[in-house]
C-alpha cells in the first residue's frame, strides 16, 4: 500500500513566534494566574476545577475527579508521590511554574541511585574491562558483568550470555539485521512488520531487503487502531523468515500479545524480533514465557543512563551469527590473513563499551526491582486510564489508538491532535507558559502517521513517578492553551 504524505493544515505558529524564551504572549487570565505567588510554593498540591467549557456531559462522566479517586480518598500517597524525592530533576520550575514532565516515552528521568553509581565508577574504579589484572580493572569488570546478569534476571533470560550490550536499541536491531539477516535471507523471503513500527525497526530491514532481495510485508490497523492480528495470521507463510514487531506502540499505546504472535510465527519456522523499548520499563517482561528469538530495549527509557541498550538473543542463534563489528574484545585470535572470533556475547561487543553507563543500567534495574515491576505496571495502568479519560473530556481532541476497557489494555501514553491547532504549537506553549513537557512530531513513526492521515501528533506519556495531580494540571493547561489558539 502506497502512502502519500498529506500537507499540514498550517505551519506551526511556534516557528513564527514563541521560539525564544521570554517572548511576551497574551494568554488567558487563568494561565497567568497559575504562576507561583510564592517561589517556594508548589501548584501540584492544589486541586483545580476543570474549565467550565471543557467537556461534553458524556465524556466528562467517564472521568473520576481526583478528589474522589483512591489516590485522594484514601489519604495515602500514591506511588508517584512516594518515589518523587528520588528524582531531583523533577523538583524545579520552568519559567516560574513547577515542571510537569510527561515525555517519558522519549526518555525517562534518573533516580539519585543511578547517578551515584555513575559517579562512583568514575571517581573510584574507572578502568577498562576484561583487559587488566589490576584492582581497578578487576572491579570494573565485576560490576560490568554483574550488570549483564541483572539484565538477564530482569527479563528472565536463560543465561547472561544471551545479553549483548549495545549503544541503544537501534544498534541492537541493526545487529540482528546485519548479522542474522544478511546471513539467512534470500530473494523471495519475506520480513513481516506492522505499519506502527518505530523507524529503528523499519529502516535496518529496508537496508537488508535491498541487499538480499527479501521483501517487506506490513500489517495494517483495525478500526480501533491496533495492528490487525487477523491480517498478521493471513500474511504469515513459509516465505516469512522473521517477524519484527513492537510490544507496545510508542504512538498508539496498544499492547500486543507477543506470546501468540511468536507461536504463529514459529509454526512457519520464522524468527521473532521484539522492540520492547516501551514495555520493559513499564511491565514484567519474561522472554522465556514469550518465547521470542530476539528482544531489544534501551537503558534511558528505564531510569538508566543514555548511550546503552541491550539485545537479548537465544544463545543457539547468537552462536551461529557472525560478528557485527570488528576490533578488540570480539576476537579469539588475530592473524595477518584471518581472525577467529569470541563466543557470544563478546563476539558482538567490539571495542571499549560504555562501562559506567552499563553499571548505571544495573543500578536502574536494582531500583525498579526494589519497587516491583508488577506494582509499577498496575499503578501506571490506573494512571494511563485516568489520562485517557481526562484527555477524552477535552473538546475537539482526537486520541489515537484503542480505548481502554476490561479487554483492552493501553500503555500510559496518549498521542493526540486538536482540531485546527498544530501539535508543535500546543507543545511549545505548554512548555513555555505552563512548564508542561510533552512531545510533538511524528515520534519516529512517519509511516504510521501517514496511515492515520496526519503528519504529526502531540504525545503525553507517563512513568511511575507521575501522579494524577500532574495529569489534572496538564489537562487544565491544555484547555487554556487550546482556548488561546482558537480565540482568534
Amino acid at each position: 500500500m502506497a502512502f502519500v504524505l498529506t500537507s499540514p493544515s498550517h505551519q506551526p505558529l511556534s516557528k513564527l513566534f514563541l521560539v525564544r524564551r521570554g517572548v511576551s504572549v497574551k494568554l488567558s487570565h487563568s494561565i497567568i494566574n497559575r504562576r507561583h505567588p510564592n517561589p517556594n510554593g508548589s501548584r501540584l498540591g492544589f486541586q483545580r476545577p476543570y474549565s467550565s467549557s471543557s467537556s461534553s456531559a458524556v465524556a466528562a462522566a467517564s472521568v473520576t475527579p481526583l478528589a474522589e479517586s483512591g489516590e485522594r480518598a484514601s489519604g495515602s500517597p500514591s506511588l508517584g508521590e512516594l518515589v518523587r524525592p528520588d528524582f531531583p530533576i523533577l523538583d524545579q520550575e520552568i519559567n516560574g511554574v513547577s515542571l510537569v514532565y510527561l515525555d517519558n516515552a522519549a526518555t525517562s528521568q534518573k533516580p539519585s541511585t543511578v547517578m551515584k553509581a555513575l559517579n562512583q565508577y568514575y571517581e573510584s574504579y574507572n578502568s577498562n574491562v576484561h583487559r587488566g589484572i589490576h584492582f581497578l580493572s578487576a572491579r570494573a569488570t565485576d560490576e560490568y558483568e554483574r550488570a549483564r546478569k541483572k539484565v538477564a534476571v530482569f527479563i528472565n533470560a536463560a543465561e547472561s550470555r544471551e545479553i549483548v550490550f549495545t549503544r541503544n536499541a537501534t544498534e541492537a536491531i541493526n545487529l540482528v539485521a546485519y548479522s542474522w539477516g544478511l546471513t539467512n535471507l534470500r530473494p523471495g523471503d519475506e520480513i513481516l512488520l506492522t505499519v506502527a513500527e518505530h523507524h529503528s525497526a523499519i529502516v535496518p530491514w529496508q537496508f537488508v531487503a535491498q541487499k538480499t532481495g527479501a521483501t517487506l510485508k506490513f500489517v495494517g490497523l483495525t478500526e480501533d487502531e491496533t495492528p490487525d492480528l487477523n491480517q498478521f495470521k493471513e500474511l504469515l507463510s513459509k516465505k516469512t523468515k522473521i517477524v519484527v514487531v513492537h510490544h507496545i506502540s510508542n504512538v498508539l499505546g496498544c499492547i500486543l500479545p507477543i506470546d501468540e504472535i511468536a507461536a504463529w510465527a514459529h509454526n512457519f519456522g520464522a524468527k521473532v524480533l521484539v522492540d520492547a523499548c516501551q514495555s520493559v520499563p513499564h511491565m514484567v517482561v519474561d522472554v522465556q514465557k514469550l518465547n521470542v528469538d530476539f528482544l531489544v530495549a534501551s537503558s534511558h527509557k528505564m531510569c538508566g543512563p543514555t548511550g546503552v541498550g541491550f539485545l537479548y538473543g537465544k544463545i543457539e542463534l547468537l552462536s551461529e551469527m557472525p560478528p557485527f563489528l570488528g576490533g578488540g574484545e570480539m576476537i579469539s585470535d588475530v592473524f595477518l590473513d584471518h581472525s577467529t572470533y569470541a563466543e557470544p556475547p563478546s563476539r558482538f561487543e567490539a571495542g571499549t563499551p560504555a562501562i559506567g553507563e552499563i553499571i548505571g543500567l544495573g543500578a536502574a534495574i536494582d531500583y525498579l526491582t526494589g519497587i516491583g515491576m508488577q506494582k509499577i505496571h498496575e499503578y501506571e495502568e490506573d494512571l494511563g486510564n485516568y489520562l485517557y479519560q481526562s484527555l477524552r473530556s477535552v473538546p475537539n481532541v482526537r486520541i489515537y489508538g484503542p480505548a481502554p476497557s476490561e479487554a483492552v489494555h493501553r500503555a500510559a501514553l496518549c498521542s493526540f491532535n486538536v482540531n485546527n491547532v498544530h501539535p508543535t504549537d500546543l507543545a511549545t506553549l505548554l512548555d513555555q507558559q505552563q512548564g508542561v513537557a510533552i512531545r510533538s512530531g511524528h515520534h519516529c513513526a512517519q509511516p504510521l502517521h501517514q496511515y492515520l492521515g496526519v503528519n504529526s501528533s502531540a504525545r503525553a506519556s507517563l512513568y511511575f513517578y507521575n501522579s494524577k495531580k500532574e495529569i489534572d494540571v496538564f489537562i487544565e493547561a491544555l484547555k487554556d492553551t487550546i482556548g488561546f489558539f482558537t480565540s482568534y
